[in-house]
């Protein structure tokens, strides 16, 4: 079921996207891996379209925040409003309860707003004065941020990025495809309607199968001595953590779900791993010896390069 999940789910949003297969299919990784994603890009390279796109192509219900300077934490999860016919104060809940939250722009809000939902992302429920309430299943959040380099943005802090399970960079597309985009968005007509192709009760059958791909003792070890390899290398301040490789497994049992498997293999792993633990490590320094810039996705496949996967 896995492969025609995937096909329908990537049929679908080629109508409306153009050439974002690979971060499509990380979407979907990550849902059904139960985890958080982090689009990151310049502004104008379609993260928003391709969140909503996505959410379409399935039955569950949608949410989306444009976060702003001037936000609140219950602009997010709801807070108690007084019902003027009741005379009590009752519970509205927030743009926060839905199965698929866009949290777009989430760094133009600053941290004590982008906090708000750590609670929702790791514990799939939100607390407002002492009431809890229980978030809807399956729940997972993704959030746009742009560049950190424009005016306006604020760094999200090193807790909340750890509880996002991939972080997708969205690059400039190939001169053939913006010219396509561009011939789409001048003719005047509008985009075709997308519809659900991926039931509720089908994303749910997903969710339970992909708990129950296998990850041998051999690929375990193979992810902790990746770990291992992360906090060993001269060139890292922070390496991966336990639930950073937790969160890699997680989303390998998806990879290899989606591509046919009941087995984990170390090409799932190899093919996740820079997604899954970039932004949760820190370099000491920018260049190399040789004043090469390097960043830490290099570091990463370098690591993958130096660690033999199980035979």
């Amino acid at each position: 079921m896995g492969p025609q999940l995937r096909e329908k789910v990537l049929s679908e949003l080629r109508r409306v996207v153009v050439e974002k297969d690979r971060e499509a299919e990380l979407l979907l990784t990550a849902l059904l891996a139960r985890g958080h994603v982090l689009l990151e890009g310049v502004p104008g390279v379609s993260k928003t379209l391709l969140t909503k796109t996505f959410a379409k192509c399935t039955e569950l219900s949608f949410g989306r925040v444009q976060f702003t300077p001037d936000m609140l934490p219950l602009d997010i999860v709801g807070g108690f409003v007084f019902d003027m016919k009741q005379r009590e104060f009752e519970f509205r809940k927030g743009p926060a309860f839905t199965n698929i939250l866009l949290a777009d722009e989430i760094n133009r809000a600053p941290p004590k707003v982008q906090s708000a939902l750590l609670e929702a992302m790791q514990e799939g429920q939100a607390t407002v004065e002492g009431r809890t309430e229980q978030l809807p299943f399956p729940y997972m959040v993704i959030a746009t941020q742009n560049s950190i380099e424009f005016r306006g943005v604020y760094p999200l802090p090193e807790g909340q990025l750890d509880r996002f399970m991939l972080k997708v960079i969205m690059s400039y597309p190939s001169p053939e495809t913006e010219a396509e985009i561009i011939e789409r968005n001048i003719t005047g007509e509008k985009p075709p309607e997308v519809t659900g192709v991926v039931s509720k009760g089908e994303l749910l059958e997903a969710l339970r199968a992909v708990r129950g791909v296998t990850i041998t003792p051999e690929m375990l070890d193979y992810l902790s001595r990746i770990a291992a390899a992360t906090r060993a290398d001269e060139r890292v301040s922070l390496g991966a953590s336990p639930r950073a490789i937790i969160s890699l497994a997680s989303c390998s049992q998806a990879h290899a779900y989606i591509s046919g498997r009941d087995f984990v293999t170390p090409d799932d792993i190899k093919d996740l791993a820079v997604e899954s633990l970039s932004h949760r490590m820190l370099l000491r320094y920018s260049t190399d010896s040789s004043g090469e810039t390097e960043s830490t996705s290099s570091v990463i496949r370098e690591i993958l390069d130096r660690v033999p996967p199980p035979r």
